[in-house]
């Protein structure tokens, strides 16, 4: 798989353009009616967030752009759209973004910004800066690499057991979930190629009965995905496609129960995710 606004709640930056439709004024805390489906955007990721808007006209350049609230849920809402917004660079590593800030861009209030950066924090994505706000953190080279070989460890011996002991029938289901990847690594749509990317993973692992290695997994796997530091996507169009590609072939593996290319394939797999 992250600017805040300066000027008063309720007023628009100078020079400003009127706020999209279904956007609620700032500092309202209105949710708006849920818009239609986001072109471009991976259906697991465009059911689960908020879409940030590019900024108006007249708004700094440092300042992220409005998304929009859109369910029920409002602190899973605005957790969905951070993260989002971490994995496409929109939130900056080593930048301190405010929680009323962040709540004003949601127009929701400060709380359920502040528990969904918490969660982040809890994430490694974010720490806590008392008084201010949020930091989004440096994310190395050196600790992808790690977390790439505790994921290796973890999921090499399962996938292996997995390949011996579940039916070629029993991978069916995972096919729709490999092609996700590949239409969201097409679209260039770094934050759903996230999102499937990490169901894809889930489902598989799912098929050991061990709900604990599946959260464990899933949270290696998130952490993963958060961009490197200096804020820009560390990957592009052409890695999501090699990337993908790898999904569809570990499952042709899978089925054909052939052990020795399901191991060449995770553990190329997990290498491209240090590169």
């Amino acid at each position: 798989m992250e600017k805040a606004a300066r000027g008063a709640p309720g007023l628009p930056a100078p020079g400003a353009a009127p706020a999209p439709p279904g956007l609620p004024p700032a500092g309202t805390g209105q949710v708006p009616a849920q818009p239609g489906p986001e072109a471009g955007r991976a259906p697991a990721a465009r059911a689960a967030a908020p879409a940030f808007r590019p900024p108006a006209p007249g708004r700094p350049a440092g300042e992220p752009p409005r998304p929009v609230v859109t369910r029920s849920s409002v602190r899973g809402q605005v957790l969905a759209g951070l993260r989002i917004a971490l994995v496409e660079g929109e939130l900056l590593a080593g930048e301190v973004y405010s929680a009323p800030a962040l709540a004003e861009r949601f127009g929701v209030s400060a709380t359920p910004v502040r528990e969904a950066m918490q969660q982040l924090a809890a994430e490694g994505a974010v720490e806590v800066m008392p008084n201010r706000g949020f930091r989004v953190l440096r994310r190395s080279p050196r600790e992808l690499t790690e977390l790439a070989e505790v994921r290796a460890l973890i999921e090499v011996p399962v996938m292996l057991d997995l390949a011996r002991t579940v039916p070629p029938e029993g991978w069916s289901a995972l096919r729709p979930k490999a092609e996700a990847t590949v239409r969201a690594a097409a679209e260039g749509d770094f934050a759903g190629y996230a999102e499937c990317d990490r169901a894809f993973h889930r489902a598989v692992l799912a098929l050991s009965g061990n709900q604990q290695l599946v959260q464990v997994a899933e949270d290696l796997h998130r952490r993963s995905q958060w961009p490197l530091a200096g804020g820009s996507t560390p990957r592009g169009r052409a890695d999501l496609l090699a990337d993908a590609a790898e999904h569809t072939a570990l499952l042709d593996a899978l089925v054909a129960r052939d052990l020795s290319v399901v191991q060449s394939l995770v553990r190329e797999h997990f290498a491209g995710a240090r590169d």
